[in-house]
């Protein structure tokens, strides 16, 4: 596969402008106004069989925001992105160029975000679009792998009533789609929502306790609204040793949605980390029932089930997703240390069927300098009764930072 000259002409920009324009971050955070930028340069190449052509993608994304300290614990947030294509050899969702496969990285520009709000000793809360992560952003995340990303339209509200104990609710009034504002589909640009939100977690040392209650109202499509409500657990290790992620969920239908479903929801990843590297293995689990299935459409869902993005709505009979996974650093000392590396192999089968498929996955990613990192990474997806044979390749350069002013 070749990289676009034009790729590898702004990435030699892009590095050689980032000594210069390098912020000091804590200067910056303490600053009454600050600007914050991000820049993410990506080369995406994806070949389908079910597509005689392969989709090549060039585009960069440009975010900058503006942030203000007013005092006495108020704060506010602007930030506009827009995202530019070299090329249109790929479905974007937006161009209309069906005979390509998808990347879902539509050009185009928008106000991301625009917030007010409060900070206490023990209470905060925000108002207006904003980005919103919940635990491992499995139900709640904003889809940060697209080029644009996942927002709300919410008040969110956080309290700490001790130390060891985090409340959040978050109502949210409307979501913002990876497919951005000019998608074909008025669907896949955003949704309106009456969703509510209620997570507690409990933190010991390197153990941590959740519960949670996600009531999801969608007043656009009316089978998408459910009700979940589940219980997480996770141990971490001190430098190495077990660790661990357990959680448990059921869901259900909510609100005006017609139909009639309940639905398991569980994982089991143990993990072993020791001599730098950590390695994994893991048991997804989506319930269906060959109507409906189990569904998480406010999650970032590309950190789940497979880097190649089949599964990004569940399949009506459920999904079990098996799979190990190593990751570490290419050796000690020197450049190597710097180096992370990550490999994954999955095993997906449906709950009520056979088979779908397999996947391979690997990275490799490398801090050039402070706020600039470069990517490669790939995914390779074989069918064993769902979807078709698919490859998928990215090299990316990504830029961020902030600077008082």
């Amino acid at each position: 596969m070749k990289t676009p000259r034009n790729l590898l002409a702004a990435a030699c920009l892009l590095a050689v402008a980032m000594p210069a324009a390098h912020a000091d971050t804590d200067a910056a955070a303490s600053s009454p106004l600050q600007v914050e930028w991000n820049a993410r340069l990506r080369h995406e190449q994806v070949d389908n069989d079910a597509y005689a052509r392969d989709a090549r993608a060039d585009t960069l994304r440009l975010r900058l925001g503006l942030r203000a300290n007013f005092g006495a614990g108020w704060s506010g947030f602007v930030e506009g992105s827009g995202v530019a294509s070299a090329g249109d050899r790929y479905n974007s969702g937006a161009n209309g160029h069906t005979q390509y496969p998808t990347i879902a990285d539509p050009e185009g520009a928008e106000l991301s975000q625009a917030w007010l709000g409060w900070q206490g000793a023990t209470f905060g809360a925000s108002a207006g679009r904003q980005r919103l992560l919940f635990d491992n952003q499995r139900w709640i995340g904003d889809s940060g792998w697209r080029q644009h990303y996942q927002t709300f339209d919410a008040l969110a509200l956080q309290w700490q009533p001790a130390t060891d104990w985090t409340l959040r609710y978050a109502w949210l009034d409307r979501v913002h789609r990876v497919a951005g504002r000019k998608a074909l589909s008025p669907l896949a640009r955003e949704r309106r929502l009456d969703t509510h939100l209620f997570n507690a977690a409990y933190q010991r040392e390197r153990q941590q306790w959740t519960g949670y209650a996600y009531l999801h109202e969608d007043r656009d499509v009316a089978s998408a609204s459910t009700a979940t409500w589940g219980v997480r657990w996770t141990g971490k290790p001190a430098g190495s040793g077990f660790g661990w992620q357990l959680e448990a969920a059921r869901q259900t239908d909510y609100a005006n949605n017609p139909q009639r479903f309940s639905h398991n929801y569980w994982l089991v990843e143990p993990s072993w980390t020791q001599f730098g590297l950590t390695g994994k293995l893991g048991w997804e689990y989506l319930g269906g029932n060959g109507r409906t299935a189990l569904q998480t459409p406010l999650a970032t869902l590309h950190a789940f089930n497979g880097w190649d993005d089949q599964f990004l709505a569940t399949p009506a009979g459920g999904l079990q997703d098996r799979y190990a996974a190593l990751n570490g650093a290419m050796g000690r000392s020197g450049i190597a240390a710097r180096l992370a590396w990550t490999v994954a192999w999955h095993d997906y089968r449906a709950v009520r069927g056979g088979r779908y498929g397999s996947e391979w996955d690997a990275s490799l990613g490398y801090p050039f300098l402070p706020g600039l990192n470069g990517l490669v990474k790939l995914a390779r997806y074989r069918a064993d009764g769902y979807g078709r044979d698919e490859t998928k390749l990215w090299l990316q350069l990504e830029w961020s930072g902030k600077q008082a002013l």
